[in-house]
């Protein structure tokens, strides 16, 4: 069920463009992972689900923060998570388990999220020196 917005402002992180993105992509690579080789379970497989869910755990932690700053900083580690996530993508390549197609695709995916998390950190800044 979502949560209805009040006059602009967002009920839950699930409001959130960042988080919305973030969640295909976590969507997109749980579904990815499944065809990769049995020996990479515990490996590259799990540290690829693992990057790709902290960003979306990271982005509603973060939300549920009291100050911006700490919002900010949740954020700060998601985005890193997200390029942990394209390190993964080209260990993925190099190792043939993707071709240059799928790789493409989800690094237009990871810049488009990066993108917005720098965009929703931007707009926290702006708070934070509004509401101080």
């Amino acid at each position: 069920m979502k949560k209805k917005e009040r006059k602009g402002k967002t009920a839950t992180f699930e409001d959130l463009d960042v988080w919305k993105k973030a969640r295909v992509l976590r969507k997109d690579i749980s579904k990815l992972v499944k065809g990769f080789p049995k020996e990479e379970k515990y490996k590259l497989v799990d540290q690829m689900l693992r990057a790709s869910r902290s960003i979306t755990a990271n982005i509603a932690e973060g939300y549920g923060r009291f100050h911006y700053k700490e919002n900010m900083q949740y954020c700060r580690q998601s985005r890193g998570e997200a390029f942990e996530l394209l390190d993964h993508l080209l260990v993925s390549f190099d190792e043939k388990y993707i071709n240059d197609k799928i790789l493409s695709k989800f690094k237009k995916q990871i810049f488009e999220v990066i993108h917005l998390i720098n965009g929703y950190i931007k707009y926290l800044k702006g708070r934070e020196d509004v509401d101080d």
